[in-house]
């Protein structure tokens, strides 16, 4: 598992991942860990059980973090980096018909929503990552 995890959410930080994915994500990671521990579905194990027992957290969870480290990397940059020209820029023209798009932005502005938080948290780095924190139990 310590091999496949960072496999799976290799680049992940700056995708703008929606909740289809992210669900795709967590059933992938529970085949490996019932895989794991030697339990099938027809066993009727909860997957809250098998996560408790070998004490990780959901990797759509681990993902949010990540994308939340990346956004607040992206704050604290000068103004002149390209990184963050490119997260404060705004784009001229209408949207084609239908529904938009799902943009990175607006995937973290939902994460920062979920735990609370401020872009002005993001500037002190230490309480930063003490905020995003959604670590493996135990």
């Amino acid at each position: 598992m310590s091999v496949v995890r960072p496999a799976m959410t290799y680049g992940l930080e700056t995708a703008p991942l929606r909740k289809v994915g992210e669900k795709k994500l967590d059933v992938a990671e529970m085949k490996m860990l019932r895989w794991m521990v030697g339990v099938t579905k027809m066993d009727c194990i909860r997957n809250n059980y098998i996560r408790g027992s070998l004490k990780v957290t959901e990797i759509s969870k681990n993902v949010q973090e990540s994308r939340l480290r990346w956004y607040g990397h992206l704050l604290r940059r000068n103004e002149d980096h390209v990184g963050r020209q490119a997260l404060e820029m705004k784009i001229e023209g209408n949207r084609p018909r239908g529904r938009p798009k799902t943009r990175w932005k607006d995937v973290v502005q939902k994460d920062m929503r979920e735990k609370h938080l401020d872009e002005a948290e993001a500037l002190d780095r230490t309480l930063w990552r003490s905020l995003i924190r959604n670590g493996d139990p135990g």
